[in-house]
């Protein structure tokens, strides 16, 4: 072998050693980790970073375990996202295009936080069509996560998503446990988005169980409707609702539909919308149109018509109670969203008209009692009733205006 040959197997074998012994030095956990983080942050405009390194993989698809992971927009005090594990599977061709190329192959959360406010600022400051989604071919699975409003969380959250990849189907299951001042809602869903990323129809069905301290709220629930992404709107949305009220013995089955376009830019609005409820028992059947919102608080503002008296309901005294004819009504309610708030109601029949101001789960305690026959006649509630001419115990009563109040409720601000 001629000098200079061996001269140059000889640089080839340092070249390679010296490639071999950089390489494994990249590669490294502790410099891995903060490579993959800084890769995915400039990628999406975030600050990501980790205080510590688990196991990791090199043989066949790179893999890596980091924990106390923090995601915040630079500068920011609050992070946007904060998890105590991530795991995440990446192929040696993502790790090669340095970031510019996001495909993974799956990704694992433990314990993440999302503080809505934050991600709020950071989507506000991304310009249009910046925002990348990353692809995972093997999906996403989160354990025990949580998404912080204002006064308001989802906690133990669950999610399941078995493919993530812009332009195609996105398909998941996600369970998780909603909390809002008194009151809690243990939420199963499955959902389904034509396709990640575009506008396009969106389904969700599942079960939730809203409850407050003395009541339950069993719930089905299926939604379809079309999302209007840029817009943070679904359009078309058409909620299908069979529940069951349950209070102590009390078992009160009812629908509700709800149909109209929401809007969840800052919290959820829908509006125009209308509503249909059929229920049984003390549970009135009735059709309206307005608002429903949860946004510092629920708002609920309808109008419409209820078609009948209920028969559990006090009986009406004629000639009130001998006409089948609807009674207009409006219903407003501003609150925290346990519904434990005043609600207002005004509703006539004919010429005979009523105000009032009332607890609503107070108010059904109170039929509740009334129909086991230990509960006080009059109800629990502030209001006003007017009416040309009542028949009570065989006299005839011309020009009745009856005041009610309770004294448990504070003086009234507005009416609806």
């Amino acid at each position: 072998m001629s000098r200079r040959r061996r001269l140059a197997l000889l640089s080839l074998a340092v070249l390679l050693l010296a490639g071999i012994g950089l390489l494994h030095w990249l590669l490294q956990p502790q410099r891995l980790a903060p490579a993959l983080l800084g890769m995915a942050g400039n990628a999406l405009g975030l600050e990501i970073s980790a205080s510590g390194v688990g196991e990791y993989r090199l043989r066949g698809t790179p893999q890596l375990i980091v924990r106390g992971v923090t995601a915040r927009e630079p500068g920011a005090a609050t992070p946007l996202l904060t998890a105590d594990l991530v795991f995440i599977s990446v192929p040696w061709s993502t790790l090669r295009a340095r970031g510019r190329e996001l495909t993974a192959v799956r990704l694992e959360l433990d314990a993440p936080v999302l503080d809505l406010a934050a991600l709020q600022s950071w989507l506000s400051r991304r310009p249009a069509g910046e925002t990348r989604i990353p692809t995972l071919t093997d999906g996403i699975r989160v354990d025990g996560g949580r998404i912080r409003g204002d006064d308001w969380s989802l906690e133990r959250i669950d999610l399941r998503i078995p493919r993530l990849e812009a332009g195609q189907p996105l398909r998941g299951q996600v369970r998780t446990h909603y909390r809002g001042g008194e009151l809690q809602a243990p939420l199963d869903l499955a959902f389904h988005l034509r396709r990640l990323g575009e506008d396009g129809g969106l389904g969700v069905a599942g079960q939730a169980t809203p409850a407050g301290k003395d009541w339950r709220l069993p719930t089905r629930l299926p939604l379809s409707a079309y999302l209007r992404q840029a817009e943070s709107r679904l359009e078309r949305a058409v909620l299908g609702a069979s529940a069951h009220y349950l209070a102590g013995a009390t078992r009160q089955p009812f629908a509700l539909g709800v149909a109209g376009p929401l809007e969840f830019a800052d919290g959820l609005r829908l509006r125009p919308a209308a509503f249909a409820l059929r229920g049984q028992g003390a549970m009135p059947s009735l059709d309206a149109a307005g608002e429903l919102g949860l946004e510092d608080g629920l708002l609920l503002n309808w109008r419409g018509r209820l078609a009948g008296w209920p028969d559990a309901w006090p009986a009406l005294p004629p000639p009130l109670g001998r006409s089948t004819s609807s009674l207009p009504f409006a219903l407003a309610y501003r609150g925290t969203t346990d519904l434990a708030d005043i609600a207002h109601l005004r509703l006539q029949r004919e010429d005979a008209r009523f105000d009032a101001r009332f607890r609503l789960f107070e108010v059904m305690d109170w039929l509740h009692a009334l129909q086991a026959g230990g509960s006080s006649p009059l109800p629990p509630l502030s209001g006003r009733f007017t009416a040309p001419r009542l028949e009570v115990s065989g006299a005839t009563l011309e020009g009745v205006d009856l005041q009610l109040d309770d004294p448990a409720l504070p003086a009234p601000e507005s009416a609806p």
